[in-house]
């Protein structure tokens, strides 16, 4: 049986943000396969700018939930997290970004195809400093994103939206050859 490209790439589609979890672990084995899909990410001149912090205790989890919600409130009910640490380099932070985000959407979508769930907490710049001490980071380092992984609880597999509501429509999004005439 043939299959369309759309069929094809429809696990990517599919992948969402998840920011809420059972209290099911996620084992090693599957956090492992995602890291290694992590540092498996592209990146710019091939530098790999980016450290990978696993994070399984709970106590940390909880600790970094507290620290910057709500853009971290993921991180509540996460049995894991991977935590990207970037590099201080202001002279390379628009590829650092461009990096880190290529690396923080693969994590998702290896977490969905793993049947896990995942979801970006952002750490903003008031409370980096804070999410650096948690990590024992050294001053030439810091994290921007912490993806938190586990098994979606059943709200969070809810749809968010109505049918055919969850995006723009295509012909408002694509376009072809050119900017259409308005």
């Amino acid at each position: 049986m043939s299959t369309t490209p759309a069929d094809r790439l429809r696990p990517l589609r599919r992948t969402r943000q998840i920011r809420e979890f059972t209290a099911e672990p996620v084992d090693a084995g599957s956090l492992d396969a995602i890291a290694d899909v992590a540092r498996w990410s592209g990146s710019a001149s091939n530098t790999q700018p980016w450290r990978f912090i696993v994070v399984t205790d709970e106590a940390v989890l909880r600790r970094l939930a507290e620290i910057g919600p709500p853009q971290t409130r993921s991180l509540r009910t996460a049995t894991a997290a991977l935590a990207i640490v970037l590099p201080v380099d202001d002279s390379h932070e628009i590829s650092l970004a461009y990096d880190e985000g290529r690396a923080a959407e693969r994590i998702l979508v290896a977490a969905g195809m793993l049947d896990l769930g995942a979801g970006v907490a952002w750490i903003r710049s008031d409370v980096r400093a804070q999410v650096s001490e948690v990590f024992g980071l050294p001053t030439d380092r810091y994290i921007r994103t912490i993806v938190a992984i586990g098994h979606p609880s059943e709200a969070a597999l809810k749809p968010k939206a109505a049918p055919g509501q969850a995006r723009l429509a295509r012909d408002e999004t694509v376009f072809r050859e050119r900017w259409p005439k308005g």
